[in-house]
This record gives C-alpha cells, sequence and structure tokens, in this order.
C-alpha cells in the first residue's frame, strides 16, 4: 500500500434495531437518541469529521430516515432562524462542513456487523477505510479517537482495532486480541477471538467501536462463514487478515462510554452534561444535592 494513503471514508452501519431501548426506538432509530443535546450519530460524524474523513458511508435499515433528515439541510427551519436573526441557533444546525458527502446504503437482511461493512464495499473501493460505531462514543480531553489512530495509521499503513482494558466477567462480550504491545499503545497482533471463553481468552483487552481497514477486507469478509449469533462476524474477517498482513490494536487516550445499553447511556449523559458549557455547574450542585442511599 502507498505510503501516502490516508483515511478520507468512513463506514456507519446504523441498520441494527435497537431493542434494548424499546419503547424508545420503536419509531426512532437508536442513533438518533440525544446525549444532551445531539444525538449519538452527531458525535460519531464530528469525529470523524475532525479526524479529516470527508465521505460518510451510513449503512442504514428500515425506520432511518431521520439520519439522513439530520445531516440534511433544512430549509424551513433555517429560514425561520435567519428570519429571526437566531444566529447561534443557525450554525447549531449547520451539522456538517460543506466539503463533507454522505452516502446512504441500504442493508436489506440483518446479518451482522461484518456484512455490513461489506455493503460499503462498492463506495469505498480499494481505499482504506475508518468504521465508526455510534453505540460507543468515547470523550477525549484533546484529540478524538479517530484522529489518534488515524495519525498512526499514516505511518502504519495497515489495518488498525481501538482497544481497552475488559474486567475479566466481560470478556465473553468482545472481540479480544492477542500478540505482543509494539510500544506504549500500539500491540502487533497474532489473533483476535470473538467472545470467547473467560478461559480461552488471549489477553484482556476487547476491541471497541473504532477500525481503520484496509480494502483487503473486503474479499475476506465474501470468504466468512457465519460465526456467532449466526451473523458475518467483522472479528472473524479481522482474524484472518492477520494471517495475511499486518494488523495492530491501539490502546486509545479517552473514557469510552457503551451506550448500546441503558446504564452506559445514562453514564454518558451525566459526564457530557457535566462537560457541557451550558450547563454544567448547575448539573454539578444538583448530583451533589442528590440524597442517594
Amino acid at each position: 500500500m502507498s505510503q501516502h494513503n490516508k483515511i478520507k471514508i468512513a463506514v456507519f452501519p446504523v441498520a441494527g434495531m435497537g431493542t434494548r431501548f424499546l419503547p424508545a426506538t420503536k419509531a426512532s432509530p437508536k442513533e438518533m437518541l440525544p446525549i444532551v443535546d445531539k444525538p449519538l450519530i452527531q458525535y460519531a460524524a464530528e469525529e470523524a469529521v475532525e479526524a479529516g474523513i470527508e465521505t460518510l458511508i451510513f449503512i442504514t435499515g428500515r425506520n432511518k430516515l431521520s439520519i439522513p433528515n439530520h445531516f440534511d439541510k433544512a430549509y424551513e427551519i433555517e429560514s425561520e432562524l435567519e428570519k429571526k436573526n437566531k444566529k447561534k441557533e443557525l450554525e447549531l444546525i449547520k451539522i456538517l462542513p460543506t466539503n463533507v458527502k454522505c452516502i446512504y446504503i441500504r442493508q436489506n437482511e440483518a446479518l451482522g456487523l461484518g456484512h455490513a461493512v461489506l455493503c460499503a464495499k462498492s463506495a469505498v473501493g480499494k481505499n482504506p477505510f475508518a468504521v465508526i460505531l455510534a453505540d460507543d462514543i468515547i470523550l477525549s480531553k484533546e484529540e478524538g479517537c479517530l484522529s489518534q489512530m488515524t495519525n498512526k495509521f499514516n505511518d502504519l499503513q495497515s489495518s488498525i482495532v481501538a482497544i481497552e482494558k475488559v474486567n475479566k466477567e466481560l470478556l465473553q462480550e468482545y472481540g479480544i486480541i492477542g500478540g505482543f504491545k509494539s510500544d506504549n499503545n500500539y500491540w502487533e497482533l497474532d489473533k483476535i477471538i470473538e467472545k470467547p471463553k473467560i478461559e480461552e481468552a488471549p489477553s484482556d483487552m476487547g476491541v471497541v467501536g473504532r477500525y481503520i481497514l484496509t480494502p483487503t477486507i473486503f474479499e475476506i469478509l465474501e470468504n466468512t462463514a457465519k460465526g456467532s449469533g449466526g451473523e458475518i462476524q467483522l472479528t472473524d474477517a479481522i482474524a484472518t487478515q492477520i494471517k495475511k498482513e499486518k494488523v495492530y490494536a491501539y490502546e486509545f487516550a479517552g473514557k469510552r462510554f457503551d451506550c448500546g445499553n441503558k446504564l452506559g447511556f445514562l453514564k454518558a449523559t451525566i459526564e457530557y452534561g457535566l462537560n457541557h458549557q451550558e450547563i454544567s455547574s448547575e448539573l454539578k450542585s444538583y448530583l451533589k444535592d442528590l440524597d442517594i442511599d
């Protein structure tokens, strides 16, 4: 792969039904659930744009029309805000820079994350690309998780998965990596196992929802059999890729919240609220005054 390949494309698999948040997700996508004043998918898109991504590919399903609507121009609202000279609010609804384009591809069958990524093949072409799972939002003090990863990709020109330390009792819920640590934050991988039994886990480092992948992953996905849960697992395809080329894992700087479950979602809401300029001081006072047994 050429030394000057840069990551300009990100894939967002957003076709899942969000059953863990029913009834809230009966008619609205889970990716549109708000953390303070932005939906989950906007945090993901903003992280991508910060990392220099110029093409956002959304792999969608039924009942997901509010996602393209959110990123589209809202003529009626903009006209109304302009009439009332509400400049601050007008800026808030201009979500993406004008140089960023969105592509929407329908995943017709729920065949897993690997299949969702494969749906992007024609749009990605022969380019390296990022995958962002909007369920995972990462609060970073300085540069975002994907920016950290793209900076390293510029040197490595290889696939990279984001990882964090996982409690022993949760190992069976993650893809767990094996390999050796090549520097403070990076591992060179020799294996990755999807949802292993505790005694079979090669480490306590689990993959989270940020990936940078080389385009060879598509041919591998096309030949990957259904795995855990009867789905085409991206982890299984990466395990095959490891046998063919170098793949790395990156222990990112930042705090991840799993917004795919209610507790993680509430934790994220509180922490993002505490970091929100408009409400942080009042929220802090409220939390201090709570009488919690």
